[in-house]
């Protein structure tokens, strides 16, 4: 289930054309009566809830939007799962609901609190190198315009993480998962952003601070 059409689409054809057997149906956790209408129809005994608004600056700015998706939206998700026994939960959640300095983590967090109360299973992902939303894809289409690269602070620091190092964990969770706890995987050392920057477009490419 997503809420993006035309991503849910694409997504649903190349696998098809790959040979998997696979459905997908548009829809926003937002509404329950919709999350019970998938659970109808495909039974599920496993659940991952990747759904989210997870960008920083806009859950400052639209605070209502965050909440209504990765609070109340993980709320629907647990409570029809409850209702239909689904074996296994897993909620993704970030590093940033570490310490809660912003909406947005501040949501993840109420999101895991859920979690432990209804004994489901979340895992904190770092930054996920070359996902949506992405330093490393925005530094990429700066670099293709030849834009000076944008750093926010140069002594910020993240925990970062591949997209397999991420599905990893989220397949190892369903066999480790204890209920309503979470599970973080070793990162080693956060990593200066500048740092990054400079190991992939080398110290004399311009940047913006």
């Amino acid at each position: 289930q997503d809420i993006n059409e035309t991503r849910m689409f694409d997504i649903v054809e190349e696998l098809r054309l790959k040979g998997c057997e696979i459905m997908g149906r548009t829809g926003d956790i937002r509404n329950k009566d919709t999350v019970m209408s998938v659970f109808l129809e495909f039974q599920p005994h496993l659940v991952f809830n990747c759904a989210a608004l997870k960008t920083v600056t806009p859950s400052m700015q639209t605070p209502r939007e965050h909440v209504q998706t990765n609070v109340l939206g993980v709320l629907n998700l647990l409570e029809v799962a409850r209702e239909f026994n689904t074996e296994k939960f897993i909620q993704i959640s970030t590093d940033k609901a570490v310490g809660c300095e912003n909406v947005m983590g501040w949501s993840k967090r109420g999101a895991e609190i859920f979690c432990k109360i209804y004994g489901r299973t979340f895992v904190r992902f770092g930054n996920v190198m070359h996902s949506e939303g992405s330093v490393h894809n925005a530094w990429a289409k700066q670099f293709k315009e030849g834009s000076p690269l944008t750093i926010t602070d140069l002594e910020m620091e993240r925990y970062t993480m591949t997209i397999p190092q991420a599905c990893e964990l989220l397949i190892k969770a369903v066999s480790i998962a204890e209920p309503g706890k979470g599970l973080v995987m070793d990162m080693g050392k956060p990593k200066k952003i500048i740092d990054m920057k400079n190991e992939l477009y080398g110290e004399d490419y311009p940047i913006k601070i």
